[in-house]
């Protein structure tokens, strides 16, 4: 059996016409699932319901799996400012924020980082100078920067 163009010339194996895609395939290992909450009118309680994305075996493009990793935003940071002692557990509010791995107030790494849904997480504060520094959130999709989101406070009578 050989392979041929449609002018029945033959196609040798070095000269197979095709080219690599900008989108490679990717087969999925496993069962993938996506959880949306519950809407209003459900009659369910507070939650979320889960529903099969991807059954295991089937081949996707490499793009639409990073179409499922959202970059987190920041809407709001509350209280945005604190002593520079640090230890003030601040809430951030925004979107995407569930995939947040860490946050880090100008170059230190807040603590006791709680998700608490997709739209809000607390982190409490490092100890820091007494200034506005950039809050840094470290997602899947990279690094989100509040510039001047958080302002230490100096001592009182410092």
């Amino acid at each position: 059996m050989g392979l041929y163009h449609q002018d029945g010339t033959r196609i040798a194996k070095a000269a197979f016409p095709a080219a690599a895609l900008d989108d490679p395939p990717v087969r999925i290992t496993e069962d993938v699932y996506v959880s949306e909450p519950y809407g209003r009118g459900d009659g369910q309680p507070e939650g979320s319901k889960r529903f099969l994305l991807y059954q295991a075996g089937t081949v996707i493009p490499r793009s639409s799996i990073d179409r499922a990793f959202s970059a987190a935003s920041v809407t709001a940071i509350s209280p945005n400012k604190g002593p520079a002692a640090g230890g003030t557990t601040i809430t951030i509010k925004g979107e995407h924020l569930d995939g947040v791995s860490a946050v880090s107030f100008g170059p230190t790494a807040g603590t006791e980082l709680r998700i608490h849904s997709a739209n809000e997480l607390t982190v409490k504060t490092p100890s820091g100078e007494a200034a506005a520094v950039s809050v840094e959130l470290a997602d899947d999709s990279g690094l989100i920067t509040k510039t001047n989101g958080f302002t230490y406070e100096a001592p009182a009578g410092g």
